[in-house]
């Protein structure tokens, strides 16, 4: 299927990706009509066709261009419900979601505009005690809030508890999220085709303390069991949420997957080489 509509999504505290949009807009301007994120219009002078990337898909958009780094890319899928495919043009630093380097930006992206195919990944469903909160791509965090204080998490699994774990914190990442910060933690790297979530401590007390790998479907289910101590919650490093004692973090898969259009370089391992080497 030919491509009539993209959205625009870029970081604005980078003059070189700010041009980067620039470049983009000037060459396919005339080829599809093109909508920007309100930020990314005002900081290069736009007026027109600028919507919240929530609304971009209502508007008939079929593909995000993201030109930025991961964050930029995980920043605005955490604000889909849905998410449209997103194509990551690297003008961060490492980048696993950002396939296409700037100097290729132009010619794959004339290339994606011809028909282009996409891959899901799953994500996270994320509920603090109630209160419902943003799907998560790589990773939830939980982690002291006050520096040398370590927390007592009490983990389940389908209702079956499998560990009390004293450590600084626990990562709860998909296999998306296995390269990073679950990866800095010491977790295993998984390749995004198995359907799995992972439980890795993030310096834990004990030595028998190990990262857990379980089905793609659990239930899983995080509470805090020590008084007086307060934890941070966090979403893809993007959101953050205060946490205390017997505050119940529900972690389920989402029911929307996260979209990415696939790319001239899309094979996981070669990026893993390319990347971690």
């Amino acid at each position: 299927m030919k491509v009539s509509k993209i959205g625009i999504v870029s970081r604005f505290d980078q003059q070189d990706a700010l041009d980067m949009v620039r470049k983009i807009y000037d060459e396919f301007n005339s080829k599809v009509e093109i909508f920007f994120s309100p930020k990314t219009g005002k900081h290069l002078g736009i007026t027109e066709n600028c919507l919240p990337v929530e609304q971009m898909q209502s508007a008939g958009v079929q593909l995000i261009i993201s030109v930025g780094g991961d964050g930029t890319v995980l920043r605005n899928i955490s604000k889909m419900k849905d998410p449209l495919p997103v194509l990551g043009i690297n003008m961060g630093t490492l980048g696993f979601l950002v396939d296409v380097p700037p100097e290729d930006a132009i010619k794959d992206i004339a290339d994606v505009l011809k028909g282009f195919s996409y891959t899901e990944r799953s994500r996270l469903s994320v509920h603090l005690n109630d209160r419902r909160l943003q799907d998560a791509t790589n990773e939830i965090v939980l982690i002291t809030a006050r520096p040398a204080k370590i927390l007592t998490f009490r983990i389940a699994i389908d209702d079956s508890e499998i560990e009390d774990m004293r450590a600084d914190g626990i990562v709860v990442a998909t296999p998306t999220g296995s390269t990073a910060y679950a990866m800095s933690a010491g977790g295993p790297i998984v390749d995004p085709r198995v359907d799995a979530s992972i439980i890795v401590p993030i310096a834990p007390f004990k030595l028998s303390s190990r990262p857990w790998i379980v089905p793609g479907n659990s239930n899983i289910k995080v509470e805090m069991t020590i008084p007086e101590k307060e934890a941070a919650l966090v979403i893809d490093g993007q959101h953050s949420y205060n946490m205390k004692e017997n505050d119940v973090v529900t972690v389920t898969r989402a029911e929307n997957p996260a979209r990415f259009v696939s790319s001239s370089i899309n094979g996981f391992y070669e990026k893993v080489q390319s990347k971690l080497s």
